[in-house]
């Protein structure tokens, strides 16, 4: 059974630094795209950071050039640094990891760690 678990959320003032790790465990054959989605109050999911297999990314507008996704295939891990953090970065953010198990690939999703950050 596939299981994430993420960390690193909390309160932050604005212009502050965080990292979120997600780690997956279980039956797992590979992994494929790992990355970072965040959903605030009255607003749809969305894309914040993902990373492929061959280390390529793809950042949202609004993170990119302070945040950097990176993975760690031994540990099947995927941290996400964010810095100059400001309201807009409140949400919750959530891991979503595809994997390849048995002969389907399919996403998982972590069950979401908060970050509130105080303006």
């Amino acid at each position: 059974q596939v299981q994430l678990v993420e960390s690193g959320g909390g309160l932050v003032q604005a212009g502050g630094s965080l990292r979120l790790s997600c780690a997956a465990s279980g039956s797992i054959f590979s992994i494929n795209t790992m990355g970072w989605y965040r959903q605030a109050p009255g607003k749809q999911r969305e894309l914040v950071a993902f990373i492929n297999s061959d280390g390529s990314t793809k950042y949202a507008d609004s993170v990119k050039g302070r945040s950097t996704i990176s993975r760690d295939n031994a540990k099947s891990t995927v941290t996400l640094q964010m810095n100059s953090l400001n309201a807009e970065d409140t949400a919750v953010y959530y891991c979503k990891v595809n994997l390849q198990i048995l002969f389907d690939a399919r996403d998982y999703w972590g069950q979401g760690t908060q970050v509130i950050v105080s303006s």
